[in-house]
């Protein structure tokens, strides 16, 4: 059985927006943190997986959320290496207030990628091992993202601090991105409840991304639905469809 592993944190105030909730770039940054404790726990950390030439990416995020921490608040992230198959690694993040409750749930995808030849490669046995995690033949399939209709876009140039370790962007860098192209009454007025991403492509320093969205809002505007899509000279690189209700 995968082992579970938890890290407390407490939201400081440059982790917040102005609403005094925890921003998404900055959730998945203590999420990835959680895990990358998990890993050196284990001595399966970066300096491990780096010295067989490899790097851990993330290709798939689906998030569940009840509500956004708050500034100031406790939270525990707790994260588990649940199953993998032979290119595909899946690992589940779940977020808890002091109490328990379950304020964010996340199920994500890694693939392990050749540092070198930037391909992906088959899961490594003496890699995932310690985790514990569950062989399976089966692949996770995701709802399809719903394709643009009539998108608005927005150029960003890629800077070197939006890169990490493996000399790409750093995924949570994507969700400013698409964060930043919706308007500030937007941003004060709803916030999300479901995400779902897909990043299709490494993007590189230097690069220009074109960042294209769309919001449909129900009949009642109570609810809104954003789609965003991520282009580099027209390839495709990360799509995502966000769902969001007006804030209590």
């Amino acid at each position: 059985m995968a082992q579970i592993y938890s890290i407390m944190h407490q939201v400081a105030y440059y982790e917040c927006d102005i609403n005094q909730q925890m921003t998404l770039p900055s959730l998945i940054q203590v999420m990835i943190k959680a895990s990358e404790e998990q890993s050196d726990s284990l001595n399966r950390g970066s300096a491990f997986v780096n010295h067989l030439g490899l790097g851990w990416v993330i290709t798939n995020y689906e998030l569940t959320i009840q509500r956004l921490p708050r500034l100031g608040e406790t939270i525990r992230f707790s994260t588990k290496a649940t199953a993998y198959n032979k290119f595909f690694c899946y690992r589940d993040f779940y977020i808890e207030d002091e109490q328990g409750n379950r304020l964010v749930t996340v199920e994500s995808v890694f693939v392990l990628m050749d540092l070198v030849t930037r391909k992906i490669k088959t899961v490594d046995e003496q890699v995932i091992a310690p985790f514990e995690s569950e062989k399976i033949n089966r692949i996770k399939r995701f709802e399809k993202i719903p394709a643009l209709t009539n998108p608005t876009s927005q150029p960003y140039r890629v800077r070197f601090y939006d890169l990490d370790g493996n000399q790409h962007v750093n995924n949570a860098i994507y969700f400013h991105w698409m964060l930043d192209v919706l308007d500030y009454e937007f941003l004060t007025k709803y916030q999300p409840t479901h995400v779902q991403i897909r990043f299709d492509k490494e993007i590189e320093y230097g690069n220009i991304v074109d960042s294209a969205y769309q919001v449909i809002f129900d009949a009642d505007a109570q609810t809104a639905q954003s789609i965003h899509q991520m282009k580099v000279a027209d390839q495709l690189c990360c799509e995502a469809v966000f769902t969001w209700h007006v804030m209590d």
